[in-house]
């Protein structure tokens, strides 16, 4: 009997995942719930199914990273020809042919050859996730179910098309701010380490008595231009170190997540980014035919905020 592994809830709403053997999916699915725990996600155990391990393409060199453009034209690509009528696996020979990205144009030509060989397009994708992720796996699978494949990618390639055109209004919006602060920060280096040291050597022939906020200053300044070497170091080190902090432990990445949500001017585009993603992603996948509970479960990991996620 096949060997299933599932991703579910609780009754107290707790995420659980096991195993449990069933005649299929729908059996498996039946099973669980019966004993109260609710799956959102079931897959054949990767002992029962040889290609159930994801491939691996390598990243580097000439295989950059496919990026959010060319996915989306590529969606949209397969779309018209799906839409055309033409059959999947001449449509996937046409956009391999096409497509000029070489790590798309090699994914592509391996899903073609899976295709080909029996598996269902969701399959077949689902071993490229650095390429399709479960967003868009689980698109592509409620299109085949629905015989609207055609659709659903039109809608995959117009919310890629909306994602992309979101981050470009932000890094605008937030550029010009960046560039100020960058600005500010050399005049102000400049103004210390080269100005204010001259300006004290006409205090000092001019044997004024200065204030103690002036001392200071003129202290910094030349603490600055002797040591300033010792400065980037301490600078550096600390820079790594709250960098590991906030990224690489779970408090730390909370603490981040609630300062990005807090902070003046930031703060405030970064909530209507996340609010932007998780409405504009949760829409287009119900509307696609995801079930909820794996609509909302595929939400959560794609904004990317842990205190809005929980």
């Amino acid at each position: 009997m096949p060997v299933y592994e599932y991703t579910a809830y609780d009754q107290q709403g707790r995420k659980r995942k096991g195993i449990t053997d069933a005649g299929n999916v729908a059996a498996a699915r039946q099973k669980l719930r019966e004993t109260q725990i609710f799956p959102i996600e079931i897959t054949e155990s990767a002992t029962d199914r040889k290609d159930a391990l994801p491939h691996k393409l390598p990243l580097g060199g000439v295989f950059k990273k496919a990026g959010l453009r060319e996915v989306s034209v590529m969606t949209r690509q397969l779309s018209t020809l799906l839409g055309a009528g033409l059959p999947l696996v001449p449509a996937l020979t046409t956009l391999v042919s096409q497509t000029t990205h070489p790590q798309l144009k090699k994914t592509l030509a391996q899903i073609k050859e899976e295709v080909n060989e029996g598996n269902s397009l969701t399959v077949s994708m689902s071993h490229f996730p650095q390429v399709f992720p479960p967003f868009y796996v689980n698109m592509v699978r409620a299109g085949e179910a629905s015989g609207t494949l055609n659709l659903v990618l039109e809608r995959l390639a117009d919310f890629n098309e909306r994602q992309q055109e979101l981050k470009t209004k932000i890094r605008a919006a937030l550029a010009y701010p960046i560039l100020m602060f960058l600005i500010g920060s050399l005049v102000l280096f400049f103004l210390i380490t080269f100005v204010v040291p001259n300006i004290t050597n006409i205090f000092k022939e001019m044997n004024q008595t200065l204030p103690a906020i002036t001392i200071l200053l003129i202290a910094v300044s030349g603490f600055l231009k002797s040591y300033w070497w010792i400065v980037m170091i301490i600078a550096v080190v600390v820079i790594a170190f709250v960098r590991y902090a906030l990224t690489k432990t779970t408090r730390g990445q909370y603490l981040w997540d609630r300062i990005r949500l807090n902070a003046p001017l930031f703060g405030a585009v970064h909530r209507k980014m996340a609010v932007a993603r998780f409405s504009r992603t949760l829409g287009t996948l119900l509307q696609s035919g995801v079930p909820l509970l794996t609509a909302m479960e595929i939400v959560r990991n794609v904004v990317d905020n842990r205190l809005i996620a929980d």
